[in-house]
């Protein structure tokens, strides 16, 4: 049997906000866009959220909560959900990783891992 957090796949697509960011006041805003694919033979449900942010100076901040955009999706057996969100940072680039909290139909719950990803804004990174 696979392991449960293998079950998942999350993928994430990132932009720069230009028209929602301040460079002369160090404001940053990125989208980002998570698509959650649950690769398993049941469904499986998003209880919680953890992200762990980074800015370009080593600062950390750490997000938890309850589901994403409001919701705790079920997530059916090959099937997929899909959310935008943002985050504000003070650094032209910066990383964000975490993870989501699942639960099984029998009540097992599990962690489905967030690889970190890079926020930068366009032309700063080479």
């Amino acid at each position: 049997m696979n392991n449960l957090c293998d079950t998942i796949d999350v993928r994430v697509k990132t932009r720069y906000l230009a028209d929602h960011s301040a460079p002369a006041e160090n404001r940053y805003v990125f989208a980002y866009d998570i698509t959650i694919r649950n690769n398993g033979n049941d469904s499986a449900q998003l209880l919680s959220r953890h992200w762990i942010i980074t800015d370009g100076d080593g600062k950390t901040q750490e997000v938890r909560g309850s589901g994403v955009v409001g919701e705790q999706p079920v997530i059916d057996a090959d099937d997929e959900y899909s959310y935008s969100s943002g985050t504000l940072m003070t650094t032209v680039v910066g990383s964000m990783q975490g993870s989501f909290t699942m639960r099984t139909p029998e009540g097992e719950e599990f962690e489905a891992i967030i690889a970190p990803f890079g926020l930068a804004v366009p032309g700063v990174v080479h």
